[in-house]
């Protein structure tokens, strides 16, 4: 009889913005012997610091951490990328003896690496993207998030309205096959999972978690968020690059461009970090 061939070891942890996964994952970190591989789709960008909340060096307190800083912001990071770097990972940190842990973070990301979507570049429509992303561009991204809403109800759930990307990709995976993405990433989840997986999901009362959110939003404007999305459109980079769509710069772009006064923008990026933080507890 054929010996069962032993999975490898996957530990992740996962929450929603600001219930406190990056203190306790060091905590983890040292107690298992892991190495860190960052599960956030934004936090691969150079110079993207405040906003993005990424860990800084003290905080790491020597624990190796991956998937950071590894592409400046006009880059086109996708989830295929991240799963085929993810995967790669996991090999080289088991062959040093060592456990990887993922943290985060982007829901789908994470997913495709614990099981195993099957990514079909063939399925692309270049034309009905570029229609799609004109009608973005003239109805404005919340009426694109509607149209996703009635083609793919379980998709709009989880993609916040800015997540433009991604909510075309959608879009365009329901016009050219006819079956949701939804559907289609719930089919490679009821498929077993090639990680000896070991998933840890942190919750917290929700009036609590949005006081939280609120106070770290208030610390990023302390520590220079505004001065950071400055320095990105000085250095080149412009509001319509996928990663200036990150919860934090897009709206201080705004105010940054004359559309609304400082104090609208942080209130409003309260109010969407709240909403994209209800989405997470829901996944």
């Amino acid at each position: 009889m054929t010996e069962k061939v032993k999975k490898p070891d996957l530990l992740v942890l996962l929450g929603p913005t600001a219930v406190g996964k990056t203190r306790l994952s060091i905590e983890i970190a040292k107690q298992w012997n892991c190495e860190i591989i960052s599960g956030d789709s934004m936090q691969i960008y150079r110079g993207m610091d405040i906003g993005t909340a990424k860990i800084s060096t003290e905080e790491m307190a020597g624990v190796p951490h991956h998937m950071l800083n590894i592409h400046d912001p006009d880059y086109p990071f996708s989830v295929a990328e991240f799963q085929d770097r993810v995967k790669r990972l996991i090999e080289d940190i088991h062959a040093r003896g060592r456990l990887p842990f993922i943290v985060g973070g982007t829901g789908l990301y994470i997913e495709s690496v614990c099981y195993n979507f099957q990514f079909n570049e063939m399925q692309q429509d270049p034309d009905y993207r570029e229609q799609l992303r004109q009608f973005a561009a003239q109805e404005g991204e919340q009426a694109l998030h509607d149209l996703l809403q009635r083609e793919d109800p379980q998709s709009a759930e989880r993609l916040h309205p800015n997540d433009v990307k991604r909510i075309i990709r959608a879009l365009e995976i329901k016009q050219f096959t006819g079956i949701p993405m939804s559907a289609q990433q719930e089919d490679d989840r009821s498929k077993e999972s090639p990680y000896n997986l070991c998933m840890i999901g942190l919750t917290m009362e929700r009036d609590l978690l949005y006081e939280r959110i609120e106070q770290r939003i208030d610390l990023m404007m302390k520590n220079g968020l505004a001065d950071e999305v400055h320095n990105l459109l000085n250095t080149g980079y412009n509001e319509h690059m996928v990663s200036m769509q990150a919860l934090g710069y897009k709206e201080i772009i705004g105010y940054l461009h004359g559309e609304y006064h400082l104090e609208d923008a942080i209130a409003l990026l309260k109010r969407v970090t709240r909403r994209f933080a209800k989405r997470q507890l829901s996944w």
